[in-house]
Parts: structure tokens; sequence; C-alpha cells
């Protein structure tokens, strides 16, 4: 049996801050696994302005050769339609039932959880990580309510830098990604590069 935590997202592109979350989560003495996921169609947001899949995808592995416990995960690209976590999670399960998920979330995004798709099956299958982003004020207050109605919620204190991946897409910076995934953005000439 493994533990396995589930980093998603749109990682377009993969940029330093996410970078620093995966090393983050790979430190994690209670983890085996990282599966590195991007979305297909992510549902809350604007799926514009997205580059090819296969540059996303290239950007994970990239990434993942840097760590001994990540690796890809496609498994969102194996089904139709929007990307819903609770979705993926079952999938998960049942393709490895010997094995424990845990999913990553970022601070930001543990305020939105109770918006989400089935939200209260999702806290009941399966346990959270979530990374406390510094000055973010209603954290305590969100894992607190979401913790009432159930969620396992293992809190990470990680410095990791608020990027934001609309900006950079619009001007790429060098220091605001890992140096690999720098690379092939200009190898490829993607984001206008």
């Amino acid at each position: 049996m493994s533990n396995i935590a589930i980093f998603g997202g749109t990682f377009n592109p993969f940029h330093i801050g996410h970078y620093q979350m995966l090393n983050a989560i790979c430190e994690l003495d209670f983890i085996d696994k990282v599966f590195v996921m991007p979305d297909k169609i992510p549902p809350h947001k604007e799926f514009d302005n997205v580059v090819d899949d296969l540059h996303r995808k290239n950007m994970c592995q990239i990434v993942c050769d840097d760590f001994s416990k990540a690796q890809l995960c496609l498994i969102e690209f194996e089904r139709e339609g929007k990307s819903y976590s609770i979705d993926t999670v079952k999938l998960l399960k049942e393709k490895h039932p010997n094995d424990k998920f845990y999913f990553v979330i970022g601070g930001d995004m543990l305020s939105s959880l109770d918006s989400w798709y089935n939200w209260q099956e999702l806290i009941k299958l399966v346990p959270f990580i979530a990374f406390k982003r510094e000055g973010l004020l209603s954290f305590d207050e969100d894992h607190n309510r979401l913790s009432a109605y159930g969620a396992d919620i293992k809190v990470v204190n990680a410095k990791i830098d608020d990027i934001s991946s609309t900006q950079l897409r619009q001007k790429i910076d060098k220091n605001l990604l890992p140096e690999k995934v720098y690379n092939y953005i200009i190898q490829k000439g993607i984001y206008n590069v």
C-alpha cells in the first residue's frame, strides 16, 4: 500500500510556485508518491489562453524528472468532459484499490472547496493536504469550517512564491520558472516567446 498525493492543476505554465509545492509534498514523510496531474478541462477556470495539451504534459514530465517520488498522471485525459475532482478521485481509487490518496490544495482554494461539485462526497473520500499561504487571513477560518463538515485536512507550512500564471503567460520571466521549463518554453516558442 502506498500513500499517494494528487497534485493537480492547469500548469499553464508549470511555474516556480508549483515546483516549490511539489518539492514540499515530496518531502512529507507519509507520502510515498506524488501524481502530478494536469487538468484536461478544469471546471473552475475559463479555459482560454491555454497552450496545447502536449506542452502542458511535457512541462509536467520535465519537472517530474527532478523528483524521485513524482510521476506524471494523465488520468484526466482518459475521459471526456470537465475534470471534476470527485470523478478523478473515484477513478484513481478504482484503479489503485490498495493505495491511500491525499488531495493537494492551495490555501486560496480551501476557501472555495465547499462550492466544488459534490464536495460533501469528496471530503469523505479523500483527506487533503493544504498549503497555508502567508497573508491569507481566512485560512484558519476556512480550515475550521471545513473540518466541522468532516474534512481531514493536513496543513503544510512552506514558503511558496505567489505567482500569477496569467501574468506569467503575458510576460515570461525566467526567474519565475524552473530552468528546464523555461528552456522548453523558449525552445518551443510557446506563450508567444
